[in-house]
């Protein structure tokens, strides 16, 4: 893997995680909105929270990522999640008897998205750890489930009042398959 390509990728990390604190601390440090804990479970964030937010970062997240564009020097795919795929996934956590908090499962309102080589996968596998700890990002793992595989890492700038974001990062020869898993596991509420 060349080490261009791992450098790409940590200034990627470095800008999303900076983007995601510029966005927070101008959404939820101003004092315009309430803040709410996220470490909560859903039965204690109100609904309302969460679609404003949702909808304001759908609006201006374009203007971050314009002012911010020095750092993707990857090809990269970025998404806001839907209303309804929220919906769906407040349905399911919400009937789960653990009740988990909601920024542990609600972590990808904001979603971007590399593809690479299987190389690169590996070496940026054994930089997470360091990443993690540089910028303080919120967690990372490597799923392999139903035919999906890829890193997901999650920046929250340490704040529980912040929602998470997440960052995919898939081998090129997982793509088709990822995409194929995708549409029949991550799309049953259309």
């Amino acid at each position: 893997m060349s080490k261009n390509t791992l450098e790409k990728v940590e200034l990627m990390i470095e800008t999303i995680n900076k983007i995601h604190a510029d966005f927070s601390q101008d959404y939820f440090d101003t004092g315009r909105i309430e803040k709410v804990n996220l470490s909560k479970t859903i039965a204690r964030v109100p609904y309302p929270h969460i679609t404003k937010y949702r909808l304001n970062l759908h609006e201006s997240i374009n203007d971050y990522l314009i002012k911010n564009k020095t750092g993707f020097l990857l090809q990269y795919y970025y998404r806001v999640k839907t209303l309804e795929s929220i919906d769906d996934k407040i349905s399911r956590f919400s009937e789960n008897t653990d009740q988990y908090p909601v920024n542990n499962w609600l972590n990808d309102i904001f979603g971007a998205r590399i593809i690479v080589n299987t190389a690169e996968v590996d070496a940026i596998s054994e930089q997470l750890d360091e990443w993690q700890e540089k910028y303080g990002l919120k967690n990372w793992y490597y799923r392999d489930k139903d035919g999906y595989r890829g890193l997901h890492i999650y920046f929250k700038n340490k704040s529980n009042f912040y929602f998470p974001w997440e960052l995919q990062v898939w081998d090129e020869k997982d793509e088709l398959s990822n995409i194929e898993t995708h549409e029949k596991y991550k799309r049953t509420f259309v």
